[in-house]
């Protein structure tokens, strides 16, 4: 019965360890994800959200070091190396404190988060086109594809200083409804109006982007809900085959 139990602590352990690879692995895509990405929310933020960037790294580095664990794991499961198990249990320990002290922190700074986005939106909007392509080009495809126009509604277009100072009835082309005749082309990313009643989407694009971040979010919470329940269950494990090599065999136990 003894040995019997110490096998399926080391198959499930390994199954564990395998599977928190894996998280590692998709953490670690997904953090990769956001830092390349140019052709979503994320790419707005990228080169103005100090804290978007602070937190990516923090994903890839997670991720990576996940992946390495689960590795170690894996191996202090099939030789039974206590050293390793030990190192393991610890460092599970750690990420499980961090993942809990990460969300915490979130939860109470999400109102300087939302802040932060509005001012960077707000400021690509007033300075478009300006120096930052990459974000006013995400930007632009946001307004396209999530049929919106402007943070709050249209009216926050009407700050641009190229629509204040020109004497034309110009509107952003990507704010375009498809429902209406297509317009001439007045300069970078302007289009002409025949009137100031623009041919644009009337809704801001607030409520569809906090509606894609909030399902990300949703995948996010998900993916590190599974971690930690496959931390949880490999930190048992790990625990009961360490005391179970102890005490059952000190010669697979690395001598120095």
């Amino acid at each position: 019965m003894g040995k019997g139990c110490i096998t399926s602590t080391k198959y499930f352990l390994f199954l564990f360890n395998l599977i928190f690879f894996i998280f590692g692995s998709t953490i670690m895509g997904f953090g990769l994800w956001i830092l390349l990405d140019n052709q979503s929310f994320i790419a707005v933020l990228q080169d103005s959200s100090i804290a978007l960037k602070v937190a990516t790294y923090i994903l890839i580095g997670v991720g990576s070091f996940s992946m390495i664990l689960g590795f170690l794991g894996c191996l202090g499961t099939i030789y039974e190396i206590r050293c390793l198990l030990g190192f393991y249990f610890t460092c599970l320990l750690v990420i499980l404190l961090a993942q809990v002290a990460a969300a915490v922190l979130i939860y109470f700074q999400r109102d300087v988060l939302r802040k932060e986005t509005t001012e960077i939106v707000s400021k690509i909007t007033v300075n478009y086109p300006g120096q930052n392509k990459t974000a006013e080009q995400a930007w632009d495809y946001i307004q396209r594809t999530m049929q919106c126009c402007g943070w709050d509604g249209r009216m926050d277009w009407f700050l641009n200083h190229v629509i204040k100072n020109n004497s034309q009835f110009l509107y952003p082309c990507s704010c375009h409804n498809t429902s209406f005749p297509p317009s001439n082309v007045a300069d970078s990313g302007f289009c002409e109006a025949t009137s100031k009643d623009w041919p644009t989407y009337e809704m801001g694009c607030l409520a569809n982007v906090e509606s894609w971040l909030f399902t990300n979010y949703g995948v996010i919470l998900g993916i590190c809900l599974g971690v930690a329940v496959i931390e949880l269950l490999g930190m048992i494990l790990s625990m009961g085959l360490c005391k179970s090599v102890h005490q059952e065999d000190y010669t697979k136990v690395p001598k120095y």
